[in-house]
């Protein structure tokens, strides 16, 4: 079943592939849908992904792959009701697009400790990080200060991709906010009514906290490193 921005998208996409071969750039498809941001082109992407409508292709920037059409759009008719778009649908032969590089800002939320706690800041800045890294739901970008993470391949000036979610597996690595007052990037373990977070770096000893003092705010999708 997909929403009329959805279908919308995938007929541009899937007609623009037809037409060159190359998949619409992620500023094309904003203004095609009369959008305010790019933010808003990738939610509509992820969820046609999830439907498996489409797919990215793998070590590209930004290349679409569409696996499948409502049949209405192949037949070029108008959309059916919503209730009806995702109840038949059939394959469509796979382009390979070379589709341009695209980016997306993201809030960049301050500086987040890789050692002991400190406060994670919240500034109006943002970050343009590569569509390709991010995958379905809401993201933000920490600097990450310290090297308690450096065995984990994070190091001190890195910047922390996060997916919002506020639970976590055991084993992940998360921002975590202790009393509400400081945040940190560690791994996640639960032991009974406490929560532990552990370094990865030999040199720091794990942090153990009540579990009602530690609140999880998202978990690390992804990296981006700056060489100077």
């Amino acid at each position: 079943m997909l929403t009329a921005k959805q279908h919308e998208l995938l007929r541009f996409i899937h007609d623009r592939l037809e037409e060159t071969g190359i998949s619409p750039s992620f500023e094309e498809m904003k203004e095609a849908l009369d959008l305010k941001s790019k933010s808003g082109v990738h939610r509509l992407i992820s969820a046609l992904e999830e439907r498996g409508f489409i797919r990215r292709l793998a070590n590209r920037a930004r290349a679409l792959e569409v696996l499948k059409m409502p049949e209405s759009a192949v037949a070029g008719s108008m959309p059916k009701p919503a209730n009806d778009l995702g109840a038949r649908t059939t394959s469509v032969p796979a382009n390979i697009p070379e589709a341009a590089n695209d980016v997306i800002d993201i809030p960049l939320h301050g500086r987040i400790a890789a050692g002991a706690p400190i406060e994670a800041l919240e500034e109006h800045r943002s970050l343009p990080v590569p569509a390709a890294l991010l995958g379905p739901g809401e993201h933000f970008a920490l600097e990450v200060s310290g090297d308690s993470m450096i065995e984990a391949g994070i190091f001190d000036g890195d910047y922390a991709l996060i997916r919002r979610a506020d639970s976590a597996r055991d084993g992940d690595i998360v921002v975590a906010l202790v009393d509400n007052e400081e945040a940190t990037l560690k791994y996640l373990w639960r032991e009974g009514g406490q929560v532990r977070l552990d370094p990865a770096n030999a040199s720091y000893e794990p942090q153990v906290y009540d579990a009602r003092s530690v609140q999880v705010q998202g978990k690390l999708a992804g990296l981006l490193r700056r060489y100077h």
